[in-house]
């Protein structure tokens, strides 16, 4: 289908000066719309607004320009049926065989602080998804461009072609067309479904409040690749990023070497990069998560990531074995270097950045997956967890207890080191699988206890753990998830050796607990927060 007339009206004006000036390379007559028309005009491009193509001039501040017969009937006017074809010449309507569209910036304008619904209304757009659809519908006889990126291989397609574009890149500029209204409305949808009630007869100067979860929720992701396989071998999976995904999560990752991600891979991967980032280098606090199955087995913070991979290793070197490290700051050639004498056999390797050093010397473990993710502190703002017809929508965990919060329940007091080591433990213990019991001392984990229905049983395998691996508990703090329901999970924990415990509290048997805990003399906070993690 070779290319004669375009229509061309966009919002994002970017590259749309370029693409119009090879398609009057290439002979094509442009058509366009208020002021891409003019942007057109004042480069030197010969073009037809629209108002006057149409013989109808725009109206109603622009609402009304391009929903005309001569407009849509050149564009939905199939090409391989004699009647359509002989309706349009009855009618004096050329066929517009490429239109380039993108829509008004909704996204845009309700980003912005204080927007009015009357400023998100005006920005809806309903003669350009109305062109994009018709288009698309057509797309046996016409392309449709939404995305400037398609600019540059759609001319060259054309000038390769004579001027012709195949079916087959129409059919997909087509399938992208259909994508790019879709959002566009579930965007809408979704603002609008969100504001509350009563918002339409606010006043027109007063901001709408946007709900947190709107009544009707659209979702839209992007798939980036098909995995090998899912949890397991025979199951199916593919990764999907999300449209505009935060610039410090594992979606952003940028992969320097190895095999290809497994399902596994990607979802241990994001939990040690959200564990690792909730600790700030930028006030000493270099950190290293190694995670196993989605739950840390070592963590630990130092003045240096090589002081932080010996500490968080030397928590459960067992479980280490084949699992996922990740660092918060540039991991340089000592790293490495300690990773390989220790022959410590990893699957995912994620840092900020890497040394040229340090890139070297993993260049040799070709199976080794390095990832670089950029540092960001943002959290998802929905977390959402599919179940059997239906999803399940939360807010992100974003608690994290501070020294000044924090409720002293006992005779004992914790100390000033007790209190940083109890703030570390209750950071780690939000991301383990509950029932969580994290023992700690000295800015690393000494023991973890994960995902028990008891958590009697998480306390006395946090402690065996840390046994295991030649660690000693006394003098050490402990966080819990969520409180004790019971004394027996502190008598447990006093019995290993524990000085102070950090908790939400907030059980019907709180002042069992304490006595307990003043019985043992150990120290307790309560935070008045739990984090549940499953």
């Amino acid at each position: 289908m070779t290319i004669q007339q375009a229509l061309i009206s966009v919002s994002d004006k970017r590259g749309v000066l370029e693409f119009a000036q090879g398609l009057a390379a290439q002979g094509v007559k442009l058509l366009s719309t208020g002021g891409t028309a003019k942007m057109l005009r004042d480069a030197g491009l010969a073009v037809s607004e629209i108002g006057d193509y149409t013989g109808f001039p725009e109206m109603l501040d622009g609402r009304v320009k391009t929903l005309h017969p001569k407009v849509h009937g050149g564009i939905l006017a199939r090409r391989d049926l004699a009647e359509h074809m002989a309706t349009i010449a009855a009618h004096g309507i050329p066929t517009i065989d490429l239109v380039c569209v993108n829509l008004y910036p909704f996204a845009a304008t309700i980003a912005k602080p204080g927007v009015t619904l009357e400023d998100a209304i005006e920005n809806i757009d309903i003669g350009g998804p109305a062109m994009v659809r018709s288009s698309a519908k057509n797309y046996a006889g016409v392309a449709i461009v939404t995305d400037p990126e398609d600019y540059s291989g759609i001319l060259a397609e054309m000038k390769a072609n004579g001027g012709a574009l195949q079916l087959s890149t129409r059919f997909n500029l087509a399938k992208k067309a259909f994508t790019h209204t879709a959002r566009y409305d579930s965007m809408i949808a979704n603002w609008l479904t969100g504001l509350d009630d009563g918002a339409e007869a606010k006043p027109a100067e007063a901001a709408p409040v946007p709900a947190i979860f709107p009544a009707k929720l659209q979702l839209a992701f992007d798939r980036t690749e098909i995995l090998r396989y899912g949890e397991n071998s025979h199951q199916q999976a593919a990764f999907y990023r999300d449209t505009t995904p935060l610039a410090g999560s594992i979606a952003a990752y940028t992969q320097l070497q190895g095999k290809e991600l497994s399902y596994n891979n990607i979802a241990d991967s994001d939990a040690a990069w959200e564990c690792v980032k909730s600790f700030d280098a930028r006030v000493g606090q270099l950190a290293c998560v190694i995670i196993k199955h989605a739950n840390p087995c070592g963590v630990a913070i130092d003045g240096t990531l090589l002081g932080a991979y010996e500490k968080a290793f030397k928590t459960d070197s067992t479980s280490a074995f084949g699992g996922i490290i990740a660092f918060n700051g540039e991991v340089g050639l000592e790293v490495v270097n300690a990773m390989n004498e220790r022959k410590h056999f990893v699957e995912v390797l994620i840092a900020p950045s890497f040394t040229a050093e340090a890139k070297a010397a993993l260049a040799s473990k070709q199976n080794l997956r390095v990832l670089v993710v950029p540092l960001g502190r943002d959290l998802n703002k929905l977390e959402l967890k599919r179940v059997g017809g239906g999803l399940l929508v939360q807010t992100a965990d974003d608690f994290t207890a501070q020294a000044s919060g924090l409720k002293v329940v006992t005779k004992v007091k914790p100390t000033a080191q007790q209190i940083e080591d109890l703030l570390f433990a209750e950071r780690v213990a939000k991301f383990v699988k509950s029932n969580a019991i994290v023992f700690c001392g000295g800015g690393m984990t000494l023991g973890v206890g994960a995902g028990q229905m008891s958590r009697v049983d998480s306390t006395k395998i946090a402690s065996i753990k840390a046994r295991n691996a030649g660690l000693e508990l006394k003098g050490s703090v402990v966080a819990s998830d969520a409180f004790f329901p019971f004394r027996d999970g502190l008598d447990v924990l006093a019995e290993a050796g524990a000085a102070a415990v950090i908790q939400p509290g907030g059980s019907m048997r709180d002042e069992e607990v304490i006595a307990a805990a003043d019985e043992h003399g150990i120290a307790m906070v309560f935070t008045g927060a739990r984090h549940f993690r499953h």
